[in-house]
């Protein structure tokens, strides 16, 4: 696919939804069709149905001439506490792939998870962006010396932490039917290719993918890196809580964009249940739905360290690239920046719990902030 360039200026998009329309222009009908799947579903939409039902309480004749949405993520200091989520075949929006997803993430301080589905090896993406800050998404292998290979690998390609999705229950991730010649280079091992048509490809995950991912998984896990270990896709207290038994450093609250089981909560109801769960014993991520600074604010009230966004960042990628990414990401922070004013906050940890209720509050006089 030939690169794409943004035919409007960056002062047209005021909203993320303004990077979807563009990219759903020019990115080929499939490719749209496969980065938005389940389009219709019930969780994908109630993601974003969700932030709506959360109002904010601002506090009010504080100073917030100055405003820093600086944050601290797993040891690392970002720019802000938005950063990138895995996802897969960054090459189907842009010839530069995860490469240039990459730069659009260091340019603006943020981090970014690289998927083990990615079409550039996760070596080519750290020496794309250097300075940045990276996760690499691990998919366990059956044999267990390929996921060791790969752990081996993200170590020396200098990433920070180690993902790990719990909740796609060993179905192979699929490709869409017309895909031919998708280079996966971080689960190429010995002999496999590094080129897959996609029967190819839904085969070979098959075949391969470790199934079922258990918490014994999750033990092994500790016990075979240093790096920092999140996982990605609890959704209830009890997975929260044994998820902090093992060790974990971070959980994400996700439910893979709607694009597992359709009907499980929105990522941003689930989240208050897990931040009481955890205790403060790990960090605490969300993603899905989050399409605004004001969406964002909402999950800092709410008790999440930092906010992961997935689909807009492709969105930016198909419209221009690097520079695209970094647009969105400026976006996102810019919008921050101004909600965090409006509503009395002059740094993250002024973000507290009180600056949020559920509508249910005016409704049912419920008086529990976030509940």
């Amino acid at each position: 696919m030939s690169s794409v360039s943004c035919c409007a200026s960056r002062a047209s998009f005021s909203r993320l939804e303004d990077f979807e329309s563009l990219a759903e222009k020019r990115l080929p009908s499939d490719v749209w069709e496969y980065y938005s799947f389940p389009s219709d579903g019930f969780t994908l939409q109630e993601n974003k149905r969700a932030f709506q039902r959360y109002r904010l309480l601002p506090r009010v004749l504080r100073d917030v001439s100055t405003v820093d949405t600086a944050a601290t993520v797993l040891g690392s200091r970002l720019d802000m506490p938005v950063a990138i989520s895995p996802t897969a075949h960054h090459s189907l929006a842009h010839p530069d792939g995860e490469k240039a997803t990459a730069k659009g993430a260091a340019s603006a301080n943020t981090a970014f998870v690289v998927s083990s589905l990615a079409n550039y090896s996760m070596e080519d993406i750290a020496q794309a962006a250097p300075q940045g800050v990276r996760g690499f998404h691990l998919i366990p292998q059956k044999d267990p010396g390929r996921t060791t290979e790969l752990l081996r690998r993200a170590e020396g390609a200098g990433y920070t932490a180690i993902w790990l999705t719990v909740d796609h229950h060993g179905r192979p991730a699929s490709l869409m039917e017309s895909a031919e010649g998708v280079r996966l280079p971080n689960l190429s091992f010995g002999d496999a290719p590094m080129e897959f048509r996609s029967s190819e490809f839904n085969a070979y995950m098959r075949d391969n993918l470790k199934k079922p991912v258990t918490w014994d998984d999750v033990v092994w896990l500790r016990k075979n890196t240093q790096l920092k270990i999140v996982l990605k896709g609890i959704l209830s207290a009890e997975d929260a809580k044994e998820a902090v038994k093992v060790g974990v450093d971070g959980i994400c609250v996700s439910n893979h964009g709607g694009r597992q089981l359709d009907g499980v909560p929105a990522t941003i109801d689930a989240l208050p249940d897990i931040i009481r769960a955890v205790d403060g014993k790990a960090d605490v991520y969300v993603d899905g739905g989050v399409r605004s600074g004001t969406d964002v604010l909402k999950a800092l009230a709410l008790g999440a360290r930092c906010v992961f966004v997935g689909r807009p960042v492709l969105w930016g990628l198909a419209c221009n690239g690097a520079e695209g990414v970094q647009q969105v990401l400026q976006l996102l922070k810019e919008q921050l920046k101004l909600a965090m004013a409006q509503a009395g906050c002059s740094r993250v940890s002024d973000i507290k719990p009180s600056l949020i209720v559920h509508e249910s509050y005016y409704l049912h006089g419920c008086h529990c902030p976030g509940s």
